[in-house]
C-alpha cells in the first residue's frame, strides 16, 4: 500500500464512521472546527475517517498524519493495550499520530494546533 493511500476499508466501518460523526465528542467538534476547510496551513483534514479496519478521528491523507482524541476511557490498561496495537498498525502502514486528551483540546487549543504544526515542520512536511 502506497504511503498516500486512503486506506482499504469495508462498509462496515463506513458506516461506523457516519455513525461516529453523528455523535461527536466536544473536543472533537473543537478541533474539527480548527482544522475543517483547509484553516490549519491549508491542510486537508478528514474527519471520522475509515481505514481499513479502524476509524481515525482526524486524519490529513497528504501528510500521513492521524491525530487522536482521547477520553478518560483510554486510560484503562485493556484499552491502552489495544491504543498500543492499533498505533503499531499505523505505523508499519507509515502513518505518523498524535494523541491528544479531549481536556487539552478543551484548554488548550491553540497549544494543540500549534504541536500539529511543530510535528509536520520538524518532519519538513511544512515549507
Amino acid at each position: 500500500m502506497s504511503p498516500k493511500s486512503k486506506g482499504k476499508t469495508s462498509w462496515k466501518y463506513v458506516r461506523a464512521a457516519r455513525e461516529l460523526r453523528q455523535r461527536e465528542t466536544q473536543a472533537e467538534k473543537r478541533l474539527w472546527n480548527a482544522l475543517r476547510g483547509k484553516r490549519l496551513n491549508g491542510l486537508k483534514f478528514r474527519r471520522q475517517h475509515p481505514y481499513e479496519h479502524y476509524v481515525l478521528d482526524f486524519f490529513c491523507v497528504e501528510q500521513d498524519l492521524v491525530i487522536e482524541l482521547d477520553g478518560s476511557v483510554h486510560d484503562s490498561p485493556e484499552q491502552a493495550a489495544y491504543d498500543e496495537e492499533r498505533a503499531a498498525f499505523l505505523r508499519e502502514r507509515g502513518l505518523r499520530m498524535l494523541r491528544f486528551r479531549n481536556e487539552e483540546v478543551e484548554q488548550a487549543l491553540t497549544g494543540v494546533l500549534q504541536k500539529i504544526i511543530d510535528t509536520l515542520s520538524r518532519s519538513g512536511s511544512l515549507p
